[in-house]
């Protein structure tokens, strides 16, 4: 079993300070930069249960969280989609070193898709779960009722009650989130992208991430369909789901390396 770092922090000049962890791989295995959703963290259910797929298997992971996530500085309502793009830059540029294989889940899969067109030599595949590109236009947005809208533009935020407590969405959220759209044009990224969905995920519908496989331009790419899993995939047929789709996706990336 392969050890992991403590929790350390990277500190940047005029941007909030962002925790990160990382497990060392064994010699000639795959590394892993997990991508977290929307108000998640590096704690998260699929985040620990994906640290313990690599300490099994020898596999190299860095996890982090975006600035007003988790340990991170910075408060989640001054994020944006731009915001928590640069800082998994950061990370990838910083934290981790050579090839990686992204996994992200839901508003990581957008991220990623942006990581992806900025870093192509350093990704060696895209493992997309429950992927939510454009989501604060396709599926906050346009699913909003008017009061909705006016609050946010005139007053520069809403507070949005669900399950899972009070998120405030922001006119900043909303504005930035068009100008980082990745549908409906190209997405310049030839690796081999894996998507996987659930049929019954009530957060963000199958087609929204299946409109991806239109917009990269790699030919290597495949979706997996779970009947009666939701948007979360965190239950045992779905985690296995993934760790089929990640050694698949390590072993290509070890044959090469």
């Amino acid at each position: 079993m392969t050890n992991t770092t403590d929790v350390q922090v990277l500190r940047r000049d005029g941007a909030p300070s962002l925790a990160w962890q990382r497990r060392a791989p064994q010699p000639g295995r795959a590394k892993l930069l997990w991508l977290g959703g929307f108000r998640a963290d590096m704690g998260g259910t699929k985040a620990t249960f994906l640290d313990g797929w690599a300490a099994e298997t020898g596999r190299g992971l860095t996890r982090f969280d975006y600035s007003g996530h988790g340990r991170s500085e910075g408060t989640f309502e001054d994020g944006t989609i731009g915001q928590w793009t640069h800082d998994a830059l950061a990370v990838l540029d910083t934290c981790t070193e050579g090839p990686q294989i992204l996994v992200a889940s839901s508003m990581g899969a957008w991220i990623a898709c942006h990581l992806a067109q900025a870093r192509p030599e350093r990704i060696a595949g895209l493992l997309l779960l429950a992927a939510a590109p454009d989501f604060t236009e396709d599926l906050m947005w346009e699913s909003f009722p008017f009061h909705v809208r006016e609050a946010i533009e005139n007053e520069g935020r809403w507070v949005q009650t669900g399950p899972e407590g009070e998120t405030v969405i922001t006119r900043a959220l909303i504005e930035d989130g068009r100008a980082q759209r990745v549908l409906g044009a190209p997405l310049p990224y030839e690796g081999p992208v894996r998507l996987l969905h659930g049929l019954a995920d009530t957060d963000v519908p199958w087609t929204q991430a299946s409109r991806l496989i239109d917009a990269f331009t790699s030919r290597d790419i495949e979706m997996t369909l779970i009947k009666g899993a939701n948007h979360r995939l965190s239950d045992p047929a779905s985690l296995a789901r993934v760790t089929a789709l990640l050694e698949a996706l390590c072993g290509r990336a070890e044959t090469t390396s």
